[in-house]
This record gives C-alpha cells, structure tokens and sequence, in this order.
C-alpha cells in the first residue's frame, strides 16, 4: 500500500518540498507520494488527528504551524524541544514525533563550507523563529561566540538569555553591528530583507566588513540577495539558503525512510522550480 507524505501550511501552494520529495520517492523506487495540505491554523487540531487516524506516514510543517503544532504530538526530539519548533514529523510504533530539521540542514550547510566553526566569532542577524533555531544549533554543536543584532534590541536579549548551552553573546542593536561588523569571522543572515520582492532591501550596511569573512544568507530566492552580491564585492566567500534547504529536505527524508537521498539531485531540482532566480 502506498505510503503517504506531505507538508502542511498556511498557505502552501507557494511550496517547492512536493517536487523535491516525489522525485526521490521516485528516486529510490519507493511506493510513496508527497502532497501538500492547505492546513489553517483554526484546523490544526482536528487536521493532526485526522493525518493519524488515516495513516499519515510523515509530513512536514510550514509557516504558521512550527511552534502551534507541538501540543498536538506525541513526543518532540530534544533539540527541537529546546528550540521550540518542528518543521518534520514521523510517524513511529503509534505516535507523531516531531523534528527540527531546519536547524540541523543549516548547520550541515554551514560546516560543509567552513570546518572549525568552534573556533569562529559569528554574529546571527535575526530574533526570529529561524535564528532562533540557527542560535541554539550552533552553541549545541559547541561554538561559544556568536552574537546577535535585531531591530528590536529585547528581542535580541530574550533570545540569549533563553538558550541553555554555554555561550559567549552579546545582544546589538542594528546600528552597534554595522559599526562592528569587521570584528566578525562569520556573517548569518536569517530576517527577510532582500528576499523577492524586496531585491533592493539589506539588513544594514556591510562597509566595515573584512576580506576573506564568511556571509550566509537563508534566502533562496533570489539566490543571490543584494547581501550576498555587495559581500563578493568586497572580498568574501558567501553562501545563500539553498544548501540549508537541501540539507533540511534529506535529513527529513531520511528519518522517514532511514535512507539518505541524493542531495545533488535535490539542489538541481530546487533551482530548476526556482527557475535559477
């Protein structure tokens, strides 16, 4: 019998994780089918149950469910418990348990392209609900120095304070981290600006950026933000969010089906649905 996936949200047609998931089924030869559902967050409740009562073999989460979902599990893994979002669910021995694989395919994406990330200063753009994820990664994976600025300086300093792993930060303003900005060996990206539409946007400017930093932007698309192109300019290798999207896609395949998929394959499909923007 056919298993059956899919990824929940509201809204979801925007989605490109049923193109990328259906060819890997296909991929491995896999009896299986990935569908997305239009889940509103009024439907929640009822939505989980009905997914297990008819035998939802996984799916994963999107906007506005990562945080809402939780009560409706029967167990989270520990780092998204930590966190406090899950974006992939399993079905396993009866029960819907919950995973953060957004956090893990980030830094998967980042140790590929820098090793000793330990041993790095690294400032976190963002108090949301991804740099959250990406903050509470990286100091579990045992980097001690990383920083974070955010518009609303208490949200900065909530986040900090809310993490229990042994860390070294300081809450900036926007303002204090562009002044700072060549004290810093790697550069995270996680707010909104200069995502399409909004090509023209950055966070603040980069003119105190040194030669030879790291730049990670999560956006995928454009899969070069005005961030990233003005970071090249001046001399530093940068990294945009589709490797992050990759990584986060597989890692979810592979917990529901304890194969790992070809992540290649999965980045060529995502820029041919992206249309290479």
């Amino acid at each position: 019998m056919k298993k059956i996936y899919g990824v929940i949200g509201d809204p979801i047609a925007h989605s490109i994780s049923p193109a990328i998931q259906n060819d890997a089924f296909t991929h491995q030869e896999l009896d299986c089918i990935y569908h997305p559902f239009h889940i509103t967050p009024e439907n929640l409740s009822d939505a989980v149950k009905g997914m297990k009562a008819i035998g939802i073999a996984g799916f994963n989460i999107t906007i506005p469910h990562k945080t809402t979902i939780i009560p409706y599990l029967d167990e989270i893994d520990e780092l998204a418990a930590t966190i406090g979002a899950v974006n992939t669910v399993s079905y396993q021995d009866g029960k819907y348990i919950g995973y953060n694989t957004d956090a893990m395919g980030f830094y998967k994406a980042l140790s590929d392209q820098i090793s000793n990330l330990t041993e790095k200063k690294i400032l976190v753009i963002g108090a949301g609900g991804a740099a959250r994820a990406i903050y509470f990664t990286l100091l579990s994976h045992g980097a001690i120095s990383v920083d974070i600025t955010n518009r609303t300086l208490e949200k900065a300093e909530a986040l900090i304070a809310d993490c229990p792993f042994e860390k070294q930060s300081t809450a900036l303003t926007l303002l204090q981290a562009e002044e700072q900005l060549a004290d810093y060996d790697v550069i995270i990206q996680t707010t909104s600006a200069g995502m399409s539409p909004h090509l023209d946007e950055m966070p603040f400017s980069i003119r105190n950026l040194s030669e030879g930093s790291f730049v990670s932007d999560i956006i995928y698309n454009p899969l070069e933000t005005k961030l990233l192109k003005e970071a090249k300019q001046k001399g530093a290798d940068v990294q945009n969010g589709l490797d992050m999207l990759v990584y986060q896609a597989a890692l979810a395949f592979q917990i529901w089906t304890g194969i790992t998929p070809d992540t290649t394959r999965m980045k060529n499909i995502m820029r041919t649905t992206l249309g290479g923007k």
